[in-house]
């Protein structure tokens, strides 16, 4: 799993902040256990599906079809630690944040990005 924050368009104009928190998890290893049916889907990029609660509104999760993870995002599970490892698409960002961690232009190689570092 990897868990940061990204400074992306899209993940700004979602969360209407200037950085959002992700942790990106398998696949298989998301299961919704309750409300399902009260989930609402948006793709205004036509490759990231956001998915939101349609009783509250909360932001709840993305999947990008093809890409091998989802990410959910932590501020909704209950008790969660969130240990960020780095930035991701700092080169968009609005928000310089100088915490010591990784800067990536956008996405580690890994994943399909470059894999550049950029400075704090």
């Amino acid at each position: 799993m990897a868990m940061g924050y990204c400074h992306c368009d899209d993940c700004r104009k979602w969360s209407a902040t200037p950085v959002t928190a992700f942790a990106l998890w398998p696949p298989e290893s998301v299961t919704v256990t309750k409300g399902e049916d009260q989930l609402g889907s948006y793709c205004h990029t036509g490759s990231n599906h956001r998915k939101f609660c349609k009783q509250c509104g909360s932001n709840l999760m993305s999947h990008v079809p093809g890409a091998n993870f989802i990410d959910v995002y932590p501020a909704v599970v209950p008790g969660f630690e969130f240990e960020p490892q780095l930035h991701v698409y700092y080169q968009k960002s609005v928000l310089r944040i100088p915490d010591g961690l990784p800067k990536l232009r956008d996405f580690p190689a890994e994943m399909g990005g470059s894999g550049e570092v950029m400075p704090e």
